[in-house]
């Protein structure tokens, strides 16, 4: 059988010297007895996954409502694909697959339901008390709000991936040291940045296509659509359009993953970087594309914001989800005793508005809309 021990010594060896090994994490914040057969980022990877705020992500959307149609991507489907990439990527450079998965699939556990503009709601209705950002209620979800070990309140998460979640966000709850010197979080945590901005920008634009809020003759003058597309109807003649359209959005993963590749590489040289030390205090940071991939991949951002993210029937269920979520707020501030009783008595979690935004936030589309109903319908509610 192999030991925890073996695997670590698997990772000495088999790593590039600027990975995090598991065996020389700075640790956790409450000491706990090392596992038999799973390393320290394995660990963490599994804990992660076993959360309820990881399962909810089912019904926590990316740009869609969760019941326009299955085939839209969901925080989840989305996470998974950020981690399907951050592995690919992280295997290619020798660093260290766990570590970035476990951050991979945590980055979006503090997302609030209706993506973008739930965030933006929240952070509105907090004004005054701390506000709302998604990594840093990412960092509560795992150091408190989850309930799963006796010994303490989170999942006891390790220094690094509590680093990667918190994306170097300077403020009291940020795991990194106060050396002001320590400018980036770990190449494994800056790939699984960089691999949710990939996955991103690729799969809505797959669903902006299938959903018909992009016009195709606007997304011909996008670079990276054009010329994809074209080097596909140069190899085939007649393809089915839906067939062509997927091959084209996973030909711009391969680019922009292949670039962002060779363009870190280049910068790991240049740079001198030889250790994990020396990826947090380096002069930039080390992740990164090329500068003409960069141009590219800016210039189809702008146009999903101005197309997609814009688009008369997104703003459309924007204004609903607003109107959702500050009509939830109001009436759990107005009458706490609509609160579940657990949410009412956690005082030691923080203040009422607080712990009100713990729960909306920890809410999925879906039930959000229902506790809506109940809430300001005259039918009776549960």
């Amino acid at each position: 059988m192999i030991k925890r021990q073996d695997l670590e010594k698997i990772e000495a060896l088999s790593l590039a010297p600027y990975a995090m090994k598991s065996g020389e994490s700075k640790g956790r914040q409450y000491q706990e007895e090392e596992h038999l057969y799973r390393t320290r980022f394995q660990r963490d990877r599994d804990r992660i996954i076993h959360t309820s705020a990881f399962r909810r992500l089912e019904y926590k959307t990316q740009v869609f409502v969760y019941h326009e149609g299955d085939y839209y991507r969901t925080r989840l489907t989305h996470s998974l694909e950020v981690a399907q990439i951050t592995r690919s990527i992280c295997k290619s450079l020798q660093l260290n697959e766990d570590l970035a998965e476990a951050v991979a699939l945590s980055h979006d556990l503090g997302h609030p339901p209706f993506g973008h503009t739930g965030q933006n709601v929240l952070n509105r209705l907090m004004k005054g008390h701390g506000g709302f950002e998604h990594n840093k209620q990412s960092l509560r979800i795992v150091k408190l709000l989850e309930k799963r070990y006796p010994e303490f309140d989170g999942l006891n998460l390790t220094w690094e991936v509590m680093e990667g979640i918190s994306k170097h966000t300077q403020d009291a709850d940020n795991p990194i040291t106060s050396d002001g010197s320590v400018r980036f979080p770990s190449l494994e945590a800056q790939v699984a940045d960089f691999a949710d901005g990939i996955a991103y920008n690729a799969h809505d634009l797959d669903d902006g296509i299938t959903s018909e809020l992009l016009d195709l003759n606007q997304l011909r003058k996008v670079s990276l659509w054009k010329e994809n597309e074209k080097r596909f109807d140069e190899k085939y003649t007649g393809l089915d359009f839906k067939l062509k359209k997927y091959q084209v959005v996973r030909s711009i993963i391969n680019e922009l993953i292949s670039d962002f590749r060779q363009a870190t590489l280049d910068n790991l040289d240049h740079h001198q970087v030889s250790t994990v030390n020396d990826v947090r205090h380096a002069p930039i940071r080390i992740a990164a594309f090329g500068k003409e991939v960069a141009e590219k991949n800016k210039e189809l951002k702008q146009f999903l914001h101005k197309n997609m993210y814009s688009h008369r029937k997104v703003l459309r269920m924007e204004f609903k989800a607003e109107l959702t979520l500050e009509g939830i707020f109001k009436a759990y501030t107005k009458m706490p005793g609509l609160l579940p009783e657990p949410v009412q008595k956690n005082s030691q979690e923080g203040s009422l508005e607080r712990r009100i935004c713990d729960y909306v936030s920890g809410m999925t589309d879906r039930y959000a809309i229902n506790e809506y109903k109940n809430l300001y319908s005259a039918d009776e509610g549960n």
